[in-house]
């Protein structure tokens, strides 16, 4: 399969939707930071000095999922009609996976959105906590699912273990 955001010279370019068909289109997308017991224990007891980790992580994916024609050049501007940034706790790994959930009816897809989603959440814990710790890692960033449009439903394989957690 050609890569479409290349002319025929190889020069970038957007790709031209006009023509597609609208469609409900979703994508799901995750990614996870590894923290220290304090930023783990900080979280979780709300002690934090910047305030509410996950809520504030929550707001920031979800802007970022609005911002991310600003942010990649060749992403289309979509009226976003739905996202639901979610995250589960590891206590055991220290570990905080994220979930990003957008969804569109449009021409084209909300993959980058989700992905985008998923980043800025993540940025956005380790800014709030690095005054605890600076080597938290964020890790595995990637697509879960996504519906709709000429390709219709496309899971990860990686997400088959998890039955409906991605979804």
């Amino acid at each position: 399969m050609p890569l479409t955001h290349f002319d025929a010279e190889g020069k970038a370019r957007m790709v031209d939707v006009t023509e597609k068909k609208e469609t409900v289109r979703e994508a799901t997308a995750t990614g996870k930071i590894k923290v220290s017991r304090d930023v783990y224990d900080a979280i979780e007891a709300g002690t934090v000095g910047k305030g509410d980790v996950l809520s504030v992580a929550t707001t920031a994916g979800i802007m970022g999922v609005k911002r991310t024609a600003d942010l990649i050049p060749m992403c289309h501007i979509l009226p976003i009609t739905n996202c639901k940034i979610r995250f589960e706790k590891d206590p055991k790994n220290l570990e905080i996976t994220c979930f990003c959930t957008v969804k569109v009816t449009g021409k084209t897809g909300v993959e980058m959105e989700a992905l985008t989603g998923v980043s800025v959440a993540l940025l956005t814990i380790y800014d709030m906590c690095k005054a605890l710790d600076k080597f938290m890692e964020i890790q595995d960033i990637y697509l879960c699912k996504k519906t709709g449009g000429k390709s219709g439903e496309i899971v990860n394989p990686r997400m088959e273990d998890r039955g409906e957690e991605g979804r």
